[in-house]
C-alpha cells in the first residue's frame, strides 16, 4: 500500500519472522532485536498443534514505512 503525504510517497513494508521455539524468552529476543533495527511490532500469529495447548510455532509480524 502506497500513501502520498506532502509530496512524498511512502509504502508499508512487512517483515515476518518465523519462531520455531515458542517461549517468552525467544519471542522477547526476536521482538527486541527487530524493533532495534527500526521495525514496528504489528502482531503475532500462533500455529497450534492438535494434541497440545502450546503453540508449535509463531509468526511475528513487523512493519516499516519506506519512501518509494
Amino acid at each position: 500500500m502506497a500513501i502520498r503525504v506532502c509530496g512524498v510517497t511512502t509504502m508499508t513494508k512487512y517483515k515476518i519472522v518465523e519462531v520455531n521455539t515458542v517461549t517468552d524468552e525467544e519471542l522477547e529476543e526476536v521482538i527486541n532485536a527487530t524493533v532495534k533495527e527500526g521495525w514496528i511490532f504489528d502482531g503475532i500469529n500462533f500455529a497450534m498443534r492438535d494434541a497440545s495447548k502450546r503453540p508449535a510455532m509463531a509468526f511475528v509480524i513487523f512493519t516499516k514505512a519506506v519512501k518509494e
